[in-house]
């Protein structure tokens, strides 16, 4: 299990967002827990979270609970949450499974997807590299989640999205941050376009490599930290 850190989390400022506070900083908890901004084992108060979301410790600490719900983190008395451990034998197993549903479905979607809604997500995609370029990996995370789970919602099958939602919450890529130091995020990034103009052009192999490429990521250059 990588190291543990002892600084506070980069997490992003919130204060003032019109959507409902609770959602939002439940989507970026669960990104910085997937990026490995919360360190696994390190326990962490609604108050001192609420300090770097720029909101009141209200909205995260119910936030929290329905992370506990998740399995993501567990509450500990009187100090607040504890961000709990996964293994390297179930981050394979959940990978394998992503595999298994993610390459040939998003595959399929260059005969099936219409070219308007794919290029509506053309935004995400080029969000991720923006991210990764400025080295923001809640905001990378968040709209990383929000392209693949787009794209697989145009297959038209509800559960199998949110089977790859749950699965990808239960993972972790602690190798972003050796990337961004690295100044290869950005890089593993343009995938997502990459995957999104084979997609337009029909080119159902491609979309095939691309993704098989990108998904090997997960348990590659994004797991080591």
């Amino acid at each position: 299990m990588p190291a543990q850190r002892t600084s506070a989390p980069a997490l992003p400022t919130l204060g003032g967002q019109k959507r409902n506070y609770r959602e939002r900083v439940a989507d970026a908890l669960r990104a910085a827990l997937i990026a490995g901004e919360l360190r696994p084992g390190e326990v962490y108060s609604a108050p001192t979270l609420a300090a770097r979301f720029g909101v009141s410790a209200t909205p995260v600490r119910e936030a929290m609970l329905d992370l506990v719900k998740e399995g993501m983190v567990d509450t500990v008395p009187n100090k607040g949450f504890r961000v709990t451990a996964v293994s390297e034998k179930q981050l394979d197993e959940y990978t394998h499974i992503r595999s298994l549903i993610e390459i040939p479905t998003t595959a399929g979607l260059a005969t099936t997807a219409d070219p308007v809604a794919l290029e509506a997500l053309r935004p995400a995609a080029e969000e991720t590299v923006t991210a990764a370029a400025a080295g923001d990996l809640i905001a990378h995370v968040e709209a990383d989640t929000r392209f693949h789970l787009g794209l697989l919602a145009l297959a038209g099958n509800e559960h199998l999205v949110e089977v790859v939602r749950d699965l990808r919450k239960r993972s972790r890529l602690y190798g972003l941050h050796a990337l961004v130091e690295a100044g290869r995020l950005e890089d593993s990034a343009q995938e997502h376009l990459e995957i999104l103009d084979a997609l337009i052009a029909r080119d159902e192999e491609a979309v095939r490599a691309v993704m098989t490429r990108h998904l090997g990521h997960v348990r590659g250059l994004w797991a080591a930290g």
